[in-house]
């Protein structure tokens, strides 16, 4: 079955011929002069959305691993590799509704991550298909969904038009592949979903060759989560073990995807390809410090390559702050979209080398361990302040739903460009910056629904012992020290 797919693959593919946003209407005036131009022919853009799960920094060539993934790194010598995209949530479902929203999960009551029969996200939010379907796209889904999977929830009532992957992640089970809402397989062949996505998207390509409609491809990896797998083309075959074969397979199946576009539509065709949030137990974080479950960088920031010829600079490398924010105002602008009602937390991304950087809002980082709208930390430019941390492994989070947060008994500061693995806490030495980052969170947390507020003011009365040292998971002491135990003075109890 598995060689008789790829066959098909093979055929399909050789038959295609090659500032939060304040206007409610996207248009070309809220472009940078370089990508004011329309797409071909006047066409509005399609859009190929890619996204892995656990993914992590370090986990592409372009971004230094020995895995090799020969199409991903030419994607980002084609487009723009951006080197400080960062998600606002370091866990699956919270993540993927900043994307879709535009907003923190926080404000859309999105869970960090939904268990299967679930409600997802609000069903007062407008998501990006919803914004596509509107202005005249044909939408499609692909692979994980993770934002509901109960009736009212799932893709195709929140503005697909077409469906087919699995609702939840795949450690979960059962795991049935749907096909809209109709499963097909009731616990599905886990190997085979890469090449089951893979083989979809090129149907989905070739139905819409010479359609006068533009279309929006939301392709959901399943893979490299935890258990990662490659299919039995891919399996055994990398030297960097199951993860490796779930990457180079995905590598593949980019590949793939770009071939059958042709020259006339791949010039017309916005491409991103980015992860969730960091790696979980396997996958690289790049240098950076935390895992998946952290407001670490290694938890937040993700690889993000965008391709749009004639539009974003090719071969750049971009070193401004971009987010998961920043997508849907973005697409919006570049697509002529309508915006949602309710105010923004991203800005149009921007990546011509010569713009002058934006003035940002901070944006702040949410634990996903517990209650999904705990405030771990908040970063504004160059400066992270870190000011709390819930009670479980600091750096491998797992399975931390039970776990207590508290905030630490002294923040800790961190400076982004000099010290982007969060090494060196230089709080004592910039007390104005500290205080004004504090002043920050607490103003931006009012904008926050009331039960967000009432967790961030719980949060603070919820103070981990004086001896917890800078980067520590909260030391919760109770009765004296041990005679060894040297703590300094600032950091006695």
């Amino acid at each position: 079955m598995a060689a008789d797919r790829r066959e098909f693959l093979l055929s399909l593919g050789a038959t295609v011929v090659g500032g939060s946003v304040l206007s409610r209407e996207a248009s070309a005036e809220a472009l940078p002069e370089a990508l004011a131009e329309p797409g071909a022919a006047g066409k509005k853009p399609n859009v190929i959305f890619m996204i892995c799960d656990d993914l992590g920094y370090g986990d592409l060539g372009s971004y230094g691993s020995q895995i090799p993934t020969p199409r991903l790194d030419r994607l980002a010598a084609e487009g723009t590799r951006c080197t400080h995209h960062n998600t606002p949530h370091a866990i699956c479902s919270a993540s993927r509704s900043a994307v879709m929203t535009g907003r923190y999960a926080a404000r859309t009551h999105t869970a960090g991550a939904y268990m299967p029969q679930s409600k997802g996200t609000s069903l007062d939010e407008t998501l990006l298909p919803q914004m596509f379907k509107a202005s005249g796209y044909t939408t499609h889904a692909i692979g994980k969904w993770h934002l509901g999977d109960v009736a009212g929830y799932r893709p195709t009532d929140r503005g697909f038009d077409s469906y087919l992957g699995v609702a939840v992640s795949d450690d979960m089970q059962p795991l049935p592949l749907m096909r809209e809402t109709t499963p097909l397989d009731a616990d599905t062949d886990r190997e085979e979903l890469t090449p089951r996505y893979t083989e979809e998207a090129l149907r989905v390509l070739k139905e819409a060759e010479g359609s006068d409609k533009p279309f929006y491809l939301h392709l959901a990896y399943s893979y490299p989560h935890d258990p990662a797998r490659g299919s039995k083309r891919f399996k055994g075959k990398s030297a960097f073990g199951d993860f490796g074969d779930s990457v180079e397979e995905i590598d593949w199946s980019v590949g793939s995807i770009l071939d059958v576009l042709g020259p006339q539509r791949a010039a017309n065709t916005i491409v991103i390809f980015t992860s969730d949030h960091g790696p979980w137990f396997q996958g690289s974080q790049g240098m950076l410090r935390g895992r998946k479950g952290t407001a670490f960088e290694g938890g937040v920031r993700v690889p993000f390559l965008v391709k749009w010829p004639g539009h974003v600079p090719k071969g750049h490398v971009c070193e401004r702050w971009t987010g998961h924010l920043d997508v849907l105002p973005t697409l919006a602008a570049w697509c002529g979209l309508k915006l949602p009602e309710r105010p923004l937390d991203g800005y149009v991304m921007n990546f011509r080398p010569d713009a002058v950087p934006e003035a940002r809002k901070p944006v702040v980082y949410f634990s996903p361990a517990g209650p999904n709208n705990n405030v771990h930390a908040i970063r504004k430019d160059d400066w992270k302040l870190r000011v709390a941390q819930n009670d479980g492994e600091t750096y491998i989070n797992d399975h931390t739903q039970g776990h207590e947060h508290f905030w630490l008994p002294k923040p800790e500061l961190y400076h982004l460009r000099r010290d982007p693995r969060e090494s060196y806490d230089a709080a004592d030495r910039n007390p104005q910056v500290v205080a004004a980052l504090l002043e920050e969170l607490r103003s931006v947390m009012k904008t926050f629904p009331a039960e967000t507020q009432a967790t961030f003011a719980a949060l603070q009365t919820k103070v981990a012992s004086v001896v917890t040292p800078p980067g520590a998971s909260p030391r919760v002491l109770k009765g004296p020290q041990a005679d060894w135990e040297y703590e300094p003075a600032d950091r006695k109890p």
